[in-house]
């Protein structure tokens, strides 16, 4: 690995001894069987995570005529979820860090269950939305404890680049599962919609018994909590999201008062969460200052950006942009085959087979090259393949076989997220220390689903001028459902919505081929032997710049 990742020793003693703590901690034995279903289980949790919002993509058109929900307010049932946990994902990463992963893990599978079984029953489109902000509680809490498990129990070597990418491979494998199981039960069982997310449930509960009988005893830590920055970076968050989602069907578009107000306030309470949060960091780091009640240690350390030379930050920039394309991505394209080529939910089911058994694929490759490649190599390659399959949707021509466009963009699209991700939560682990494992996954995980969110609602944006410009110039006004709009002017919607898909992967490929250029590579070839699979003492290799 490049030298440009080693961290110099900028933290106080008090740091330090945290960092030795945990390690001495994750010296434990450990059988082989164990250990696989620790990482089994956390891919698990990435799985449920994804499925929860591909699962309801596919069953939105029979959500909207269920429960009569405009189309332009279908995107919060996908916009809740990413917007709840990714807004608390900071705050849920810190409390695993304190207080145990394994605990935080095991209430946000209660989360999932519980929230999951409600949607299930929901009766009206308001009531579905907050049920599905509900979930996210459960993902907010699940995920960061999760990359702080993963961490912690593989230290640098082979077997955490198989962790990790594993992991990884659990967000489009979740995203394909979702959609196949989503439109078999969607069209295929009695209660619909209703049915995956009675299947949500049940995976959710098997995910926390795996847990509660894998993982190891939690680690935790009688700090403080930062709930000053917690409650500004949350409420920061919430109200941005929130924004980005209702400003164009508000009542007078972005120029609603109440739009204009709720922006300026939560850019206001970010930035004061930044200050805040510098100043923590400054009180925690100085000898001089005597410890208090109003002065934690920070939610989040504004030096965590800046690690690796700055690489941190442009690691997770990258992360938000790919995550706008990947997501939005499959919002678009299930419309597209159900709302315009007026497929069945199974017919749109059949057709994202293909990502389920990439994803698989891509695990194996990323463990066998990310202790050989260089991070540049994953993050350009990912963010251009992910970019290559909005532009295939982009341009698709309806009339043409499915094999033409529709399926070498699904493959790409799984390739293109898994390298990515793959390669940033190796990244992440390798550069956050010890005893900040889960918050710094945390932060990763922000971002997604905040690129998730800002994604949907950009694209939402511009599919809805797009139709009603292009509408409006045969004289057509669109209603309020959109069912009114031409067919051209649907098609021309979806285009519209994958450039703009396709212009975030860019960027964020421009982004990694500028500064990711000599990062090194962060895989270990090292290997953590297990002698017995029974009773077993894993065997710890430190990387060389440990």
């Amino acid at each position: 690995m490049s030298k440009d990742l080693t961290r110099s020793p900028t933290h106080q003693d008090l740091n330090l001894e945290k960092a030795k703590h945990y390690h001495d901690d994750s010296d434990v034995q450990r059988s082989l069987l164990r250990s696989i279903f620790i990482i089994v289980t956390c891919t698990a949790a990435m799985v449920v995570n994804t499925a929860n919002t591909s699962i309801v993509s596919i069953s939105l058109p029979t959500i909207e005529r269920d429960l009569d929900i405009k189309e332009e307010q279908l995107q919060w049932l996908v916009s809740a979820y990413s917007l709840s946990s990714g807004c608390l994902l900071l705050f849920f990463g810190r409390l695993a860090d304190i207080y145990g992963r394994k605990k935080a893990f095991m209430v946000g599978t209660l989360c999932q269950v519980a929230f999951s079984l409600g949607a299930g029953f929901a009766q009206s489109g308001i009531t579905l939305v907050i049920l599905r902000a509900f979930q996210g509680l459960g993902a907010a809490a699940t995920i960061p404890s999760a990359l702080g498990i993963l961490a912690h129990a593989f230290p640098p070597s082979k077997m955490r680049s198989i962790a990790f990418a594993t992991f990884a491979a659990g967000a489009p494998v979740g995203g394909a599962f979702g959609m196949i199981i989503g439109g078999v039960l969607t069209q295929i069982s009695s209660t619909h919609w209703r049915s995956p997310f009675y299947l949500v449930a049940a995976m959710s509960a098997l995910t926390g018994i795996s847990g509660m009988i894998s993982f190891e005893v939690d680690v935790t830590s009688t700090e403080a909590v930062d709930w000053i920055g917690a409650s500004l970076v949350t409420v920061g968050l919430v109200l941005i999201v929130f924004v980005l989602g209702q400003g164009e069907v508000a009542s007078q578009g972005w120029k609603t008062p109440y739009i204009i107000i709720l922006l300026i306030v939560g850019i206001i309470m970010v930035s004061l969460f930044l200050l805040w949060e510098r100043y923590l960091e400054q009180a925690v780091d100085d000898p001089s200052r005597a410890p208090s009640a109003w002065t934690p240690p920070p939610l989040m350390r504004l030096s965590l950006w800046t690690r690796a030379k700055g690489r941190m930050a442009v690691i997770l920039a990258i992360a938000f942009l790919n995550s706008c394309t990947f997501v939005s991505w499959g919002f678009w394209v299930q419309l597209y085959y159900q709302n315009y080529l007026l497929l069945t939910p199974m017919q749109t089911m059949l057709r994202f087979i293909p990502m389920f058994i990439v994803g698989c694929l891509c695990n194996v490759l990323v463990a066998m090259f990310v202790g050989k490649l260089p991070l540049v190599v994953f993050a350009v390659s990912g963010t251009l393949l992910t970019a290559s399959a909005a532009i295939l949707f982009a341009l698709i021509d309806p009339t043409v076989t499915y094999w033409a466009f529709a399926f070498p963009a699904t493959v790409l699209v799984v390739f293109g997220a898994d390298f990515m991700y793959s390669a940033g939560t190796i990244f992440v682990a390798k550069i956050a220390l010890p005893h900040e494992r889960s918050v710094a996954g945390a932060l990763f995980q922000t971002m997604t689903q905040l690129g998730t969110a800002v994604g949907l609602a950009l694209s939402t944006l511009v599919f809805n001028i797009v139709v009603d410009n292009e509408s409006a110039d045969v004289g057509i006004t669109v209603n309020s459902a959109g069912t009114n709009a031409p067919h051209f002017a649907q098609l021309k919607g979806y285009r519209s919505a994958q450039w703009t898909c396709a212009s975030f992967a860019l960027m964020a490929a421009l982004l990694a081929a500028l500064f990711l250029h000599g990062a090194g590579i962060i895989g270990d070839k090292k290997t953590i032997r297990h002698v017995d699979s029974d009773e077993t003492i894993a065997v710890r290799y430190e990387s060389k710049e440990g």
